[in-house]
């Protein structure tokens, strides 16, 4: 089984790698591009014998103390089969 987390600044915290791509964008004539936000993407493997219900328990954990700063970020976890 595999989870994926899904990290992205806050709409209210300034995002200035996200930012530079858009300006890039633009740059390379992409001129209907309004906004980008740049953000993670984490995979995680579980190894046999969890459940569907404490794989996302445990990924929910991991994403909150760890992959994400829950002040400036957030995120969104997926269990994928």
């Amino acid at each position: 089984m595999k989870a994926r987390v899904t990290v992205y600044p806050k709409p209210s915290v300034l995002d200035p790698q996200g930012q530079a791509i858009a300006q890039s964008l633009r740059g390379h004539g992409h001129d209907g591009i309004a906004d980008v936000r740049q953000g993670k993407v984490f995979e995680i493997s579980f190894a046999g014998g969890k459940t569907r219900e404490e794989a996302a328990a445990e990924v929910e954990t991991i994403a909150h103390e760890v992959l994400a700063n829950p002040v400036i970020e957030e995120y969104r976890v997926e269990i994928l089969d």
